[in-house]
């Protein structure tokens, strides 16, 4: 060996003594950013004979431990934990089952939480003369309103539409939503939309008297405030962070979709154009990153808008079980929102309350799920 090949041996050995180094060096720096162990198949948390009997899917937080055998996100796994309870129980919480989709209802105009103007036109009107001078917007303020009109030949209030003709129409200012009620102003900027809609119809506006809606609206408002609820289960890593791509890929396995904001993967509800049932929501900043294998998060909450799902597709049991599943799968700790730990006992109160609650809501005319509770609590 000569003495070129000799410097370039040595060159060699440093060079990789660098690269060994440095890789050492990464290591160490990433430390905290712990992988979690790859999807792997786990014993069901079998619900007790009470929980069969109520179709109530018992939490079991406390007891459930993270899988030791790992098996990767592209292999043939075994049935999720969620999937065991869907076969072992008849009672299978309707929200996880978004196969079969139904046409969700239009918005219409609801005594009990519009207030309600009148347009009283000449001569019928046209629907394409309706449309041409429909409002580009229909806010007031923070408040929607929804505009109808009476059908001349089936006498069907309905969304104006070309090639029909209508003898009266209505316009129904919501009073209240988690904004707030209706205040002077927003019912007033309301009056004014609509007279501008009603001049070049010819027709003649009849509006509630302005008092009468602003206490209607403060009353509504009351009854809101004090029947509504967001549950919201907070996971957070026992071990180190999680990988965006893994919590996706994670929810994605139990009916999680991407929402319409970053950070927020939604259960899709069994109505097309429905609030979602569920909504898994972590931070917006890492769910915006590049590569989400390099993006890392430590917690992320599961929330449960009650007032905007049906009880009958018992949505409580899919927030159990979905984060159940998860919290097995992810090895998370599971707290309330004020980080509090959420075991079996706390559930059945949660469940106690929340069947408390949608009486109430059903003894005011605003059952949950319903199209005037989901427009009330939004």
């Amino acid at each position: 060996m000569n003495s070129l090949q000799v410097w370039l041996a040595i060159v060699g050995g440093l060079v990789l003594a660098a690269v060994v180094g440095h890789g050492a060096w990464q290591t160490r720096r990433v430390g905290g950013k712990v992988r979690p162990p790859r999807l792997q198949a786990a014993d069901p948390v079998v619900p007790s004979a009470a929980a069969v009997t109520t179709g109530y899917l018992e939490p079991s937080f406390e007891e459930a431990q993270a899988p030791t055998e790992p098996m990767p996100l592209d292999a043939a796994p075994l049935a999720s934990p969620v999937e065991v309870l869907e076969q072992r129980l008849t009672a299978v919480p309707a929200a996880l089952n978004v196969l079969a989709r139904r046409a969700v209802a239009a918005l219409r105009i609801d005594p009990l939480i519009d207030a309600i103007a009148r347009l009283l036109p000449e001569l019928p009107l046209s629907g394409e003369a309706v449309l041409a001078h429909w409002p580009p917007s229909r806010r007031a303020g923070g408040k929607p309103f929804l505009i109808e009109a009476c059908n001349s030949r089936t006498g069907e209030w309905e969304t104006p539409l070309a090639g029909q003709t209508y003898a009266e129409l209505r316009a129904g200012l919501q009073l209240a939503n988690r904004l707030g009620a209706v205040n002077e102003i927003e019912y007033s900027e309301f009056v004014q939309i609509i007279q501008r809609f009603a001049e070049p119809l010819s027709a003649e506006a009849e509006f509630p008297d302005m008092l009468d809606v602003v206490a209607r609206a403060r009353s509504l408002d009351r009854v809101a405030v004090h029947h509504d609820a967001q549950l919201a289960m907070r996971l957070t890593a026992r071990h180190g962070q999680w990988p965006v791509s893994w919590i996706q890929q994670h929810a994605a396995r139990h009916g999680f979709v991407s929402g319409p904001v970053p950070g927020r993967l939604i259960l899709p509800g069994r109505d097309d154009g429905a609030p979602p049932v569920l909504a898994l929501v972590f931070d917006a900043q890492a769910a915006l990153a590049e590569d989400p294998d390099h993006s890392w998060v430590s917690e992320m909450a599961l929330v449960f808008d009650v007032p905007q799902t049906p009880q009958a597709e018992q949505p409580f049991n899919a927030w159990c079980a979905s984060g159940q599943a998860l919290a097995i799968a992810l090895d998370a700790d599971v707290n309330d929102d004020e980080g509090r730990p959420l075991n079996a006992g706390a559930f059945t109160l949660i469940r106690e309350d929340l069947d408390g609650l949608y009486a109430k809501l059903a003894e005011f005319e605003l059952a949950a799920g319903s199209p005037a509770a989901r427009r009330l609590f939004s």
